[in-house]
């Protein structure tokens, strides 16, 4: 897991659950992923790592920084 759990987890269903037992499809759906190559992003988080973890052959997953955004930084001449 990233450092505090910080961040955001990009997961991509890449492989069908045709075939596949129920409680894997609705692993799939519970995460938001509905067609082939749907993309979500997730909180880091022990729950969603577990899910993952569970249909590991059926997702890619990529950790995403989160970005840091600064407020206020336009420059006055």
């Amino acid at each position: 897991m990233s450092e505090k759990g910080t961040g955001t987890l990009r997961i991509t269903l890449v492989r069908s659950t045709i075939g596949r037992p129920a409680d894997q499809g609705r692993t799939i759906k519970s995460l938001g992923l509905r067609k082939l190559n749907s993309t979500v992003e997730r909180p880091d988080n022990p729950s969603i790592r577990g899910m993952v973890n569970k249909i590991s052959h059926l997702v890619k997953v990529e950790e995403v920084q989160p970005t840091i955004e600064l407020k206020g930084s336009t420059q006055s001449p």
